[in-house]
């Protein structure tokens, strides 16, 4: 016992020391950091005419070992300790479920018009195989210099491929609802389009996961086959369940708190199973969102409610935990400029012309099929989660990731510019009142 005379700060030096809360005032500081980070680099971004995310992804980079690390490694290492990194990890996989649940629960996939399903099909396809096919082509040729010893010729290039073949669904969504281009048939059919791309990838991701974490083929194949009937279970009975909810939601116009449980179980719930199964969470929750209710007034009253703590709270968490495995000082020297130029030059390519050339096909202008091309080829969010998880289940290099950080830097950056030269706003403002017109009518 401690003398009655002690000085306080003896008394205070004595006191046990409560782990809990000191990790709290490690990782809040942490927190602090990235928000303010993320809150400039947004606003920077918009004031350059690009999308808040970018700004996001750019202060993740910036906050890892490529700028902070190098100019400030101290205060960087206090910031960003070591038992700090894995609670990052943590919210950054329970924003990435929920935030992938909200991408499912927001798509769309009902065709307003006959034959739309097709075409968007078709575009998507036209987006999708090229890139894959030029993405596995470079990947072949760069395995050695860029693969982990324990990968594969054939699951590197695949790797490489579905990395190239994705696109930024929730940016191109945000980019057409801003215009008033959602409904149009440019719009729906890039949407549309998008979707299935980013679907397909997610599903060779599983596949490649299941591949990569099985210690043989049997194994393997017993993970692909318990996804499929995860998936077949979330899409015809759970959906079924749910139906009910999505009534109340349509009757109410509100969702209320014992449905918002239910809307953040079911995907948390999901992003369980599926990391159990072996194919990563953020797969559960997407699935998890294609099984929830497809009344318009559901989404809209889900994404009120989720979308704004997700996007800004959770994503930037994301965001910063990649940019601290990301070293872009490591893409030096003849050969990695040379590898990085290779798989830029693919996925640019394979995504922009396919498109392109997809739309100008199906009867649209030059200049709308340009426009398609450069929005289509945006990557954002979607290409950072797929290789975060290639990275965290060690089926590729510090080095690639940190190429294909600058790929989704790169064409993101690069899509509302590629778009705006092919559609300038004059001839825009010509697709929107063919859509509104109807809705002016009728009112």
């Amino acid at each position: 016992m401690l003398p009655l005379t002690a000085a306080p700060a003896e008394a205070l030096a004595a006191a046990p020391v409560d782990p809990n809360l000191d990790l709290a005032l490690k990782v809040l500081p942490a927190l602090i950091v990235i928000l303010l980070a993320a809150a400039v680099c947004g606003r920077l971004a918009r004031t350059v005419g690009q999308p808040r995310v970018l700004g996001e992804m750019v202060a993740g980079v910036l906050l890892g070992p490529t700028l902070f690390g190098q100019v400030w490694p101290e205060a960087q290492e206090k910031v960003f300790p070591d038992e700090v990194v894995p609670i990052l990890y943590i919210l950054s996989t329970v924003g990435l479920t929920l935030y992938m649940f909200l991408v499912g629960a927001g798509l769309d996939h009902g065709a307003r018009t006959q034959g739309e399903g097709r075409r968007a099909g078709l575009l998507a396809l036209s987006g999708m195989l090229p890139s894959i096919v030029l993405g596995f082509t470079v990947g072949a040729i760069l395995w050695g210099t860029l693969s982990r010893d324990d990968v594969g010729r054939w699951e590197f290039a695949l790797f490489v491929g579905g990395a190239l073949s994705l696109t930024a669904f929730p940016m191109l969504a945000r980019i057409l609802y801003e215009r008033g281009l959602e409904n149009s048939p440019l719009g729906r059919l890039s949407l549309l389009a998008a979707s299935i791309d980013d679907a397909a990838a997610w599903c060779l991701l599983a596949v490649l996961s299941a591949w990569h974490l099985g210690t043989g083929s049997g194994s393997a194949l017993r993970t692909i086959a318990l996804a499929a009937v995860f998936a077949a279970v979330m899409l015809l009975v759970v959906a079924r369940a749910l139906r009910p909810l999505g009534r109340e939601v349509a009757r109410t116009g509100t969702l209320s708190a014992t449905g918002l449980y239910i809307v953040v179980i079911v995907p948390m719930t999901a992003g369980w199973i599926t990391d159990w199964i072996g194919v990563y969470s953020v797969f559960g929750g997407f699935i998890a969102g294609l099984a929830m209710p497809r009344d318009a007034a559901f989404r809209e009253a889900l994404h009120a409610r989720m979308m704004g703590v997700v996007s800004t709270l959770l994503l930037p968490v994301f965001f910063a935990f990649s940019g601290l495995n990301t070293e872009l000082a490591g893409i030096t020297g003849g050969t990695m400029l040379l590898a990085f130029l290779l798989i830029m030059t693919a996925g640019f390519c394979g995504k922009y012309f396919g498109c392109a050339f997809a739309m100008r096909g199906l009867g649209f202008g030059w200049r709308d099929s340009y426009a398609v091309g450069g929005l289509m080829n945006a990557r954002g969010l979607m290409i950072l989660i797929f290789i975060n998880i290639g990275l965290a289940q060690g089926m590729i290099t510090r080095e690639l990731f940190a190429m294909l950080v600058l790929v989704a830097v790169i064409t993101t950056a690069g899509a509302v510019p590629l778009y705006r030269l092919a559609l300038p706003e004059r001839l825009e403002r010509e697709l929107v009142p063919d859509e509104k017109e109807p809705a002016a009518q009728a009112a």
